[in-house]
């Protein structure tokens, strides 16, 4: 599994099958939790006999530790995909019933002596490093031609006036969505058992589509996403719009028995394709589209990462399977390219791309499409210095918001008619909200809403596409328990 790491304030060192049904805590008064003050509801999952999902330790109970040797290999073009496995699942109306028992509660293993002794268990995993020798390219058979080149103009786009900084009101996590004792127990109804980001969109009217990243099944032990059965993403549909205790999934894209499928494949390689992970989400019409980024290598400085290029997926069976398209793609030339950690958002005629390079320590870079060329990047026009246009492409883009930014989230609020935008700002050490009433800015200054002071391991901060008003939800991910949080803020 690869080790990614994220901001760490503080020192590190030291079943049944049934169960008896009750209602979450909805409306429970708030306790506070951690010296940010932020407000967490008491509670477990949906079953009384669920334990409260409390959040690990920084000092954890399990260390892992990889140990990196090199192996060279010659890379092999990489071979036409099967026609992936996928499997109608109809889960128990009881959601306390375990659906599968027979594959997710194992017998629970003895106590290891650092348990005993109270101290951190080291393990030492030995992982290749691979250096790629160039083999034999694809068949350029086996590839469609590419889109037709096309030359948009350029054309003007001035700044708006720049908004005031949202005033942030409480903030309050609502529930844990994933994972061992979350509301959805995904660990035993999918065999989701680590997982982080939870990227949403309104995959049809009335219905939510959160994407996450890697993800473990048996064996899971944070910090991170350590243990078996890896998968670079999963996908869970929602049509919950009761948010104040939390979001319901109501099915997940499944491959077997309790079992979340891998959305888009990778090779697996460190060093060569470790991961793939999904930046955000949209559909157009019947089409549902992914921008992600394939990833190199987690292995860099904390809190960073190499990506090989962003690139743009496709469904067009509501999300059952996924095309790559291999020409809507930015490559990363010499780590610096920037879209490589897209948020698309389709807003009237264009679709708008938002970008940042590898890392969680670049500027916010800006583009528009058609929303009937989304896969030709020849038509994509790039904001520079007051105009969009396609002279000197994705490189020549003019920072809409400074660095350092990481996990983009972007949306329209229709009902406000402003552009709210999220995300990890590493030097605030904070999950930040900006608004602006052009995607192009001027943005507003960035107000701080979940910090290191409340979890020191955080990252992400997706939007839910249904926040409202003034209750605008993020979805949280934390490095030392590797799930996903719903949270409130609460805009004054």
């Amino acid at each position: 599994m690869a080790m990614r790491l994220t901001i760490v304030l503080g020192v590190v060192g030291f079943g049944a099958a049934a169960m008896v049904c009750g209602a979450r805590p909805a409306g429970a008064t708030p306790e506070t939790s951690g010296s940010g003050g932020v407000a967490v509801a008491p509670g477990a999952g949906p079953c009384v006999s669920d334990p409260p999902a409390t959040h690990e330790p920084l000092v954890p109970k399990t260390m892992d530790v990889p140990i990196p040797y090199p192996v060279v290999t010659v890379l092999p073009p990489r071979p036409p995909e099967p026609a992936p496995t996928r499997t109608a699942m109809e889960l128990p109306p009881n959601p306390c019933t375990n659906p599968c028992p027979d594959l997710t509660d194992g017998p629970v293993p003895p106590p290891s002596l650092a348990s005993q002794l109270g101290i951190p268990e080291i393990l030492l995993n030995p992982k290749p490093f691979y250096f790629g020798l160039p083999g034999p390219g694809p068949d350029p058979g086996q590839l469609a031609p590419p889109p037709e080149p096309v030359e948009p103009p350029t054309e003007v786009a001035a700044q708006s006036a720049a908004r005031p900084a949202p005033q942030i009101g409480e903030v309050r996590e609502v529930a844990k969505e994933t994972g061992a004792n979350s509301i959805n127990r995904t660990d035993k109804r999918w065999q989701v058992d680590g997982t982080d980001l939870g990227i949403m969109w309104e995959s049809a009217p009335g219905e939510i589509a959160t994407v996450f990243g890697d993800t473990v099944g048996r064996g899971f032990h944070p910090p991170g996403g350590m243990g078996g059965d890896w998968r670079s993403n999963v996908l869970a549909f929602s049509t919950d719009r009761e948010l104040s205790d939390g979001m319901t999934i109501d099915r997940m894209v499944t491959d077997d028995r309790c079992h979340a499928a891998e959305l888009l494949s990778s090779r697996k390689l460190d060093n060569i394709e470790v991961t793939t992970i999904p930046t955000s989400g949209f559909a157009i019409g019947e089409r549902q589209y992914l921008s992600y980024m394939a990833i190199r290598t987690w292995n860099s400085i904390p809190g960073t990462f190499y990506t090989n290029y962003g690139g743009i997926a496709y469904s067009d069976d509501h999300g059952q399977t996924w095309t790559k398209d291999p020409y809507a793609r930015w490559d990363n030339i010499f780590g610096l390219a920037n879209f490589q950690v897209a948020a698309m958002v389709p807003h009237g005629e264009y679709v708008y791309m938002f970008g940042t390079p590898n890392t969680r320590l670049g500027a916010v870079g800006l583009a528009r499409v058609p929303k009937d060329q989304i896969l030709n990047t020849t038509a994509y026009q790039y904001w520079r210095e007051g105009n969009w246009t396609p002279v000197g492409g994705s490189s020549s883009a003019t920072p809409i918001v400074d660095a350092p930014a990481g996990e983009l989230s972007v949306r329209f609020d229709a009902a406000r008619n402003v552009w709210q935008m999220s995300y990890l700002d590493t030097a605030k050490g904070a999950i930040v909200v900006r608004e602006s009433d052009t995607p192009q800015g001027v943005w507003s200054e960035s107000s701080s809403t979940v910090t290191v002071l409340d979890y020191p391991e955080l990252y992400g901060g997706f939007i839910h596409p249904w926040s409202s008003g003034s209750d605008l939800y993020l979805n949280v991910s934390t490095w030392s328990d590797y799930n996903v949080y719903l949270t409130h803020v609460r805009l004054e």
